[in-house]
């Protein structure tokens, strides 16, 4: 079973959809973040979930 870090990102309303996009992208293309949850609020703003898997490494036993 992977196991994840989340990272939580608050997006106000009045940052426009093209702006949000760019600021998701960033994170997915440079920390490796993937989108887990969307909640686009009643008033406009969005709260979103990003997560990306933790990789352990395994020591070696010699």
């Amino acid at each position: 079973m992977p196991e994840y870090e989340f990272c939580d990102v608050y997006v106000p309303r009045g940052v426009s959809r093209g702006a949000a996009t760019r600021l998701l992208t960033d994170h997915a293309e440079y920390g490796h973040w993937e989108l887990d949850r969307l909640r686009l609020n009643p008033d406009g703003s969005r709260r979103v979930r990003l997560r990306r898997r933790i990789i352990r490494q395994l020591k070696a036993t010699w």
